[in-house]
């Protein structure tokens, strides 16, 4: 479950990923998979995976205990050889690392 809060020890990574229309149903599932492996990873909390309604981004949101796990599971050999059609379908990804500012909740 994602842990949304400021001043948590949680490191969030959002990143935006940008693509054809065509190909948001094709990288949404391949970042389906990608998160099932992630989740496996050391460190991991958790991810949301956020899909637009004009087709054109995929925004994950995944949080890591800290920035070292997050960084080796993303570097893994395994990570990095089993989706290599991930950067074929994709126009842009902007990975960036984030702390929680503000929540305001009902």
């Amino acid at each position: 479950m994602p842990e949304i809060r400021p001043n948590s020890d949680v490191v969030t990574q959002i990143t935006t990923v940008k693509v054809p229309a065509d190909n948001q149903a094709e990288v949404l599932h391949l970042m389906e998979q990608r998160a099932k492996f992630m989740a496996k990873q050391p460190g991991f909390v958790s991810v949301s995976l956020h899909r637009s309604e004009d087709g054109t981004h995929v925004v994950n949101y995944v949080q890591w205990k800290n920035r070292e796990q997050l960084a080796a599971a993303h570097h893994s050999p395994e990570f990095r050889k089993k989706w290599p059609r991930f950067g074929e379908l994709i126009r842009e990804a902007e990975p960036c690392l984030y702390n929680v500012a503000h929540v305001e909740a009902a």
